[in-house]
């Protein structure tokens, strides 16, 4: 029996558009709601972000987000993992003397912060995933302790990126979740962990688990539910991990599949 489902958000739940089928998710929450099934976002986004994505249904959602090292739940953080100010401090400064070019996003408990030399482009990007921004003119004026550490590179080099940051791969979780995106957590801090930790609150089990992911950071996700499903957009490492292959994130999948499959499931 299902009762718990996890969904990645960009590229999984969200469209292209990064939005999602609002009529259709009603009549998700409906049945979930119904069959006692509780639905968590676990995502790289800001979990304050989630929140206002999903408005008035964000109340009883479980949100893991920043890149899962937080979770919230009805306004209150439950959980999170923070990567030292020091530590932080010098992976920032490794990314700056790699490239100028791509963008740092430095989240802390108090919102993510980005250079006051961003374009307006890049940070209307930034936006999309962060409801909290602010603009500094040195990292170094960040003095508390990191949620996390993003990079979003509108050239498309994060794998190369990512080498080169092997020297914190034993000190820091660090993935590039496509060629364009970097995520810098904790070290063990990452969605499968995260969602372990939610398991356990809930005392929900991988067997009563559904989860959905298309990236990289998503593999540890799948490894946390026996109704493991990558969307067909997914990168192929995500489809030879998951258990099921569903529709596209902007044919409504992962509403589509909650439905379909709880449709049967009798209530708890």
């Amino acid at each position: 029996m299902i009762k718990l489902v996890l969904s990645d958000m960009d590229g999984t739940f969200l469209n292209n558009s990064g939005d999602f089928n609002r009529e259709l998710y009603k009549k998700a929450k409906k049945l979930m709601r119904e069959k006692g099934v509780v639905f968590a976002p676990v995502t790289g986004k800001q979990c304050e972000r989630i929140e206002e994505l999903f408005g008035d249904d964000a109340d009883d959602l479980w949100i893991l987000g920043d890149s899962a090292t937080r979770i919230k739940h009805n306004g209150k953080f439950v959980y999170e993992s923070l990567l030292s100010n020091k530590l932080g401090s010098e992976i920032i400064h490794l990314l700056e003397k790699t490239s100028l070019e791509h963008t740092i996003i430095a989240c802390t408990r108090n919102g993510a912060f980005i250079k006051d030399t961003v374009s307006p482009e890049e940070a209307a990007i930034v936006r999309r995933s962060y409801a909290q921004v602010r603009r500094v003119s040195d990292f170094n004026e960040i003095k508390d302790d990191f949620v996390k550490i993003t990079i979003h590179d509108p050239l498309h080099r994060c794998f190369e990126t990512k080498e080169k940051l092997s020297p914190f791969f034993e000190s820091a979780y660090i993935v590039a979740s496509e060629s364009a995106w970097i995520d810098i957590t904790n070290v063990n801090v990452h969605k499968g962990t995260t969602v372990e930790r939610l398991q356990q609150i809930l005392n929900v089990t991988p067997d009563e688990t559904m989860a959905f992911g298309d990236g990289f950071n998503d593999l540890e996700l799948m490894t946390r539910a026996t109704y493991s499903f990558a969307v067909r957009n997914a990168v192929q490492e995500l489809k030879d991990s998951a258990n099921f292959i569903t529709r596209s994130n902007e044919e409504d999948a992962v509403l589509k599949t909650i439905i379909q499959i709880l449709s049967l499931q009798r209530n708890s």
